[in-house]
């Protein structure tokens, strides 16, 4: 069932296309006009690269959220969900997943190129494409849990931003940090292996401390 789930989800993400594309063109809008507004010195450019893009990353991520359970609390699926049999932190953990790979994915997978637009060496962009594929699910999940806090609130965007914002800062930092010591030639197993053990942690607490959220949210 969770399987039927996490399918009709991504469907029905690739078929709202607008707001599909809309985190994608802000991430790529950004990268391509911070050249522009900063320098034309590639040294300057490549030195601020790494926070420019996984700033621009985390923003794109934030925007992408209110598509992430808004509609099946609007259209009463999640109401039917507690009703029902249906593992709920299960269901969200296939939601987040599905919203991942149609809003975070591709953020990874266009990095390369918005990397050396910026400079960056291969070994930086390397990097970059690591930390993204570690941070960005990082990002869903807690999202998920302030997106459950906030479902019964009218105009809850700023308040979402508030709550979710603070706990993306470790993921910032760190993902920040491999490019950067990368682009130096350093080693950047330590901030890597940091991203992963966030990564576990969420996958491991965060669809239940979600579904805590949901519940919540509801009543």
């Amino acid at each position: 069932m969770l399987r039927q789930f996490w399918l009709h989800d991504l469907i029905a993400n690739f078929r709202n296309r607008a707001e599909l594309l809309l985190p994608v063109l802000f991430f790529v809008m950004v990268i391509a006009l911070f050249p522009m507004a900063l320098s034309v010195d590639p040294a300057l450019i490549q030195a601020m690269a790494p926070a420019v893009l996984w700033v621009a990353a985390l923003l794109s991520a934030l925007m992408a959220l209110n598509g992430l359970l808004r509609q099946d609390h609007a259209d009463g699926f999640l109401e039917q969900c507690i009703l029902c049999p249906v593992s709920l932190p299960g269901l969200i953990f296939a939601k987040v997943w599905a919203h991942w790979l149609v809003t975070g994915l591709p953020l990874v997978i266009m990095s390369p190129v918005l990397g050396k637009m910026l400079f960056l060496s291969w070994s930086g962009v390397g990097a970059l494409v690591i930390s993204l594929l570690l941070g960005t699910p990082i990002l869903s999940f807690i999202g998920a849990a302030g997106v459950g806090l906030t479902l019964g609130l009218r105009n809850a965007g700023l308040l979402l931003t508030l709550l979710v914002l603070p706990l993306y800062i470790p993921v910032l930092i760190f993902g920040t940090s491999s490019v950067m010591t990368a682009t130096l030639g350093q080693p950047i197993l330590s901030p890597l292996l940091f991203l992963a053990a966030m990564l576990v942690l969420c996958i491991t607490f965060i669809p239940w401390a979600a579904s805590s959220a949901v519940r919540f949210g509801l009543e």
